[in-house]
């Protein structure tokens, strides 16, 4: 069974940062691109980021391009979301996600284990 536990979000002023982690179990962590996902309250999800196998290629979204960072850990089965000057905009709840195969997708029907989610809410 794969398991998928978040950690960290919560609140912060605009401008802020927060950091999102997700540890995994169950799976050859590194055979696995890991992302991450938001849905913010009313909304559709959407992607954020996302970052393969082996942790060399990473992939964002425009909207967060330049301020998230996302990174792994293959030795801890880690995968985390560094979000600085964060905007309330970016408000929602954010999901970590592996995906079926070793390479980036940004559609969330390519993923087949989700975190349980974390609050992240930006207020201006």
């Amino acid at each position: 069974q794969v398991d998928l536990v978040q950690s960290g979000g919560g609140s912060v002023q605009a401008g802020g940062s927060l950091r999102l982690s997700c540890s995994a179990s169950g799976l050859i962590f590194d055979r696995s691109a890991m992302g991450w996902f938001r849905r913010a309250s009313g909304g559709e999800g959407e992607f954020v980021a996302a970052i393969v196998g082996s942790g060399q290629d990473t992939h964002y979204d425009a909207s967060v391009k330049g301020r998230f960072t996302i990174s792994r850990d293959n030795s801890r089965n880690t995968v985390s979301l560094q979000m600085n000057s964060l905007k309330p905009e970016d408000t929602a709840i954010y999901y970590c996600a592996r995906s079926v195969g070793r390479t980036w997708r940004d559609y969330a029907g390519d993923y087949i284990n989700w975190g349980q989610g974390t609050w992240v809410t930006v207020s201006s």
